[in-house]
C-alpha cells in the first residue's frame, strides 16, 4: 500500500514536472523579501509558508492542465507520448480532478494572506491555465508564458505588502522575458509537430535561425530589466555578482544551441536556466538580508 501511494505520489510529481519549480520560485523568494524590506516589518514565517505553498499549487494545476489539454498532441508526438496521459498512467479525468482541487486550494491559500491577493487569485489562474490553449491561436505564446511566471515576484510583493510598486514589476518583466527566451530555445524541438499540426509558436513562425535571434533579444530585454532594477534601487555588490552570473549563463545557452543544432536544448533548458536562477535569487537575497 505504501509503495502503491509512493508511486502515485511520483507519476503525479512527474506530470507537473515539479522540479521545474525551480524556475519561478526563486524570483518569488526575490519579491517575499523586498516587500519585508520596504514594508520595513519582521519576516512573517507562516506568511512566508503561505506563499511557497501558493506558488506550489499555483503551478501544479497550471502544469497538470497543460498536461491534460495537450493530450491528443502529446500522443501524436513521438517526443512526449510517454508522458503520463498519453501513456495510461494517469487518466485525464484525474489529472483534471487534480488540477481543479490545486485551484481550490490555490484561490483557499490566498484567502489567508491578504484581501488584494485573494481577490486577483481567480486572475492568475485565467493566465496560467488559458496558456495551454494559446498554442492555437498565436505565435506570441512564449510570451503568455512568460506572464505567467511573472506572476511570481510580483505575487510575493502584495502578499507582503499588499501594495503594487515599480521594483518588483522590473523583476517581473525579467522573468517575462527570460522565460519566453528559453521557451522559443525549447519549442525548436517541435517545429516540424507544430507546423504539421497547424500549431502556432515563434519557430514555425519564423524558422529557426531568426527564432534564435528573437530569443536573444528576449533574453537581452531580462537583463536590462535587471540591470535597470539595480541601478534604479542603487543595489551593492552582491546584486550586481548576481546579475553578472545570471547574464553568464543566459549567454552560455545561447552557445549550446545553433541553427543546424538543437541537441543540447534541453541542457539549455533545463540545467542552465536552473542554475541562472537559483545563483541569481541566492546572491539578491544575500543583498537583501545583509
Amino acid at each position: 500500500m505504501i509503495i502503491s501511494s509512493q508511486r502515485v505520489a511520483v507519476n503525479y510529481l512527474s506530470l507537473i514536472k515539479f522540479s521545474h519549480t525551480i524556475f519561478a520560485m526563486p524570483f518569488a523568494l526575490i519579491g517575499f523579501f523586498l516587500g519585508v524590506q520596504h514594508a520595513e516589518t519582521p519576516i512573517n514565517w507562516k506568511l512566508f509558508l503561505l506563499v511557497i505553498v501558493c506558488m506550489i499549487l499555483a503551478r501544479s494545476a497550471a502544469m497538470a492542465f497543460n498536461r491534460y489539454a495537450d493530450r491528443k498532441f502529446d500522443e501524436a508526438n513521438k517526443r512526449t507520448n510517454t508522458r503520463e496521459i498519453p501513456a495510461g498512467i494517469i487518466s485525464p479525468a484525474a489529472a483534471l480532478s487534480f488540477v481543479i482541487v490545486n485551484c481550490v486550494l490555490f484561490i483557499s491559500t490566498t484567502y489567508f494572506i491578504n484581501t488584494i491577493c485573494f481577490a486577483l487569485s481567480p486572475v492568475a489562474l485565467i493566465i496560467i491555465l488559458g496558456y495551454s490553449y494559446t498554442k492555437r491561436f498565436t505565435a506570441l505564446c512564449h510570451l503568455i508564458l512568460g506572464v505567467g511566471l511573472a506572476l511570481a515576484p510580483i505575487g510575493a510583493y502584495l502578499a507582503v505588502t499588499g501594495k503594487f510598486d515599480s521594483l518588483p514589476l522590473l523583476f517581473s518583466f525579467a522573468v517575462l522575458f527570460w522565460v519566453a527566451g528559453f521557451d522559443v530555445m525549447y519549442a525548436l524541438q517541435d517545429e516540424s509537430f507544430d507546423q504539421s499540426h497547424r500549431l502556432k509558436s515563434i519557430p514555425v513562425a519564423l524558422g529557426v535561425k531568426n527564432a534564435l535571434r528573437l530569443s536573444i533579444l528576449f533574453h537581452v530585454l531580462s537583463i536590462m530589466a535587471i540591470v535597470y532594477a539595480g541601478y534604479s534601487a542603487s543595489f551593492g555588490l552582491f546584486y550586481w555578482l548576481g546579475v553578472f552570473v545570471f547574464t553568464a549563463l543566459l549567454i552560455f545557452q545561447h552557445t549550446l544551441v545553433k541553427p543546424n543544432d538543437i541537441s543540447r536544448v534541453n541542457l539549455a533548458f533545463a540545467t542552465t536556466n536552473g542554475f541562472a536562477s537559483v545563483l541569481f535569487a541566492c546572491l539578491v537575497l544575500i543583498e537583501l538580508l545583509k
